[in-house]
């Protein structure tokens, strides 16, 4: 049964897509935790461009249709096999190859 609660479409379902995304924006989140750590106060105006970089990176992960599939369908078979065995998996880490 592949029916969506509205928390799963709503709120664990973007949760996934957010990790992910995250770590598919990996180079911009470091480049702009480095921007930050090394400009303090002045972060809002200093790293204005990283910031920008990795906004437009996460959002265009959270626009994309076939991302949420993918993130869907994660989900999915997280909670078929949780569903069989009642252990709940913790959630693997995916490491971009750039």
């Amino acid at each position: 049964n592949s029916k969506l609660r509205h928390v799963e479409k709503d709120v664990l379902i973007p949760q996934i897509m957010r990790e992910r995304a995250k770590e598919l924006c990996s180079d911009k989140v470091q480049a702009f935790t480095k921007c930050c750590q090394e400009t303090g106060l002045l972060m809002v105006v200093k790293c204005r461009q990283e910031n920008t970089a990795l906004k437009d990176c996460l959002v265009g992960y959270y626009t994309d249709p076939l991302f949420y599939e993918e993130c869907k369908t994660e989900y999915l078979k997280q909670r078929e096999e949780y569903r069989a065995t009642g252990i709940k998996k913790k959630r693997q880490k995916f490491t971009s190859n750039v």
